[in-house]
């Protein structure tokens, strides 16, 4: 593989990245957008496959590196840590500081996002709008079940791990989407900062989102081969039901922490109503643009 392709393929994993930071649009729709998904879903079933790993055992390395798609793996994977560390500090900030903003802007991104899966849905039958009730009762059900307050023993992130990274090879519902609905959203990013970085945290983190990759990534392929319509629609109603843990009024207890921050006074609460539409407004428009640059690429 030429290095133009590798660095291509680098920029691919930056925007996965991305998707992963934010919880937005989710990693695996990135992976789709820029053709990669399924390459991607077959080198992750390949390390769950005992074949793959008696030919390392066996000293086949060349075969071993072959199968999984090594090179591929290493520069996606490249891309999607830079991605991580560049803009976590980033996002960690906004919802420190501007969370009113931040997560309109991360609603406007979802919404937009969901009503494009569902136009991008074809030939309609009653049975689908039933998966999506399906999956907008299990949003809303776990949202109502997941305490405001979860635990930060490294047990749960090892649990978190392996649930969110399932779910960012998933198109349609983002990673950090998930850490959002488990409660673990921003303690993860705060942990991923370079001036509070936690070591332990995201090393465990990171080995339950490798056990979750090798568990889930085959049956995923299984079950996108043979019904692959009908989990979309319960992934994309599921997303839809947890909407209510990313409008940016469901934690009015950060949006006073924030405003003591800024002005130092909690009262009255500042709402900020005008920027927090703007915002919404600017999610939209950059899905907008994301969908406009994928229609006009397929028409050349």
């Amino acid at each position: 593989m030429k290095l133009k392709d590798n660095i291509i393929t680098a920029l691919k994993g930056f925007g996965m990245g991305a998707g992963s930071v934010t919880p937005c649009v989710s990693a695996g729709t990135v992976a789709l957008l820029t053709g990669i998904y399924q390459p991607l879903l077959d080198s992750l079933a390949s390390l769950s496959d005992p074949k793959t790993w008696k030919a390392l055992f066996g000293g086949r390395f060349k075969e071993f590196w072959r199968q999984i798609g090594g090179t591929f793996l290493v520069w996606l994977a490249i891309g999607f840590v830079v991605s991580i560390l560049a803009l976590a500090k980033l996002v960690s900030w906004g919802l420190e500081i501007h969370p009113v903003q931040t997560w309109a802007f991360f609603f406007g991104l979802i919404v937009a996002s969901t009503v494009l899966l569902l136009l991008e849905i074809k030939n309609w039958r009653f049975a689908d709008l039933l998966f999506i009730a399906a999956g907008i009762g299990l949003g809303i059900g776990i949202f109502c079940l997941t305490p405001s307050s979860t635990p930060d023993s490294l047990l749960f992130i090892f649990i978190c791990g392996a649930v969110s990274v399932c779910s960012m090879i998933l198109p349609g519902i983002a990673g950090s989407f998930v850490l959002q609905v488990m409660g673990k959203y921003e303690y993860i990013m705060k942990a991923l900062n370079f001036d509070n970085f936690n070591v332990p945290v995201i090393a465990v983190f990171c080995l339950g989102c490798v056990v979750g990759l090798l568990a889930f990534s085959k049956f995923l392929k299984w079950l996108m081969s043979r019904w692959e319509k009908s989990t979309l629609l319960v992934l994309i109603g599921f997303v839809i039901g947890s909407l209510v843990r990313i409008w940016p009024y469901s934690n009015m207890q950060s949006i006073e922490s924030a405003q003591l921050l800024r002005t130092g006074t909690v009262s009255p609460v500042d709402l900020q109503i005008p920027s927090a539409i703007l915002w919404c407004a600017a999610g939209i428009a950059v899905i907008a643009v994301l969908q406009a640059v994928k229609v006009l690429s397929s028409r050349k």
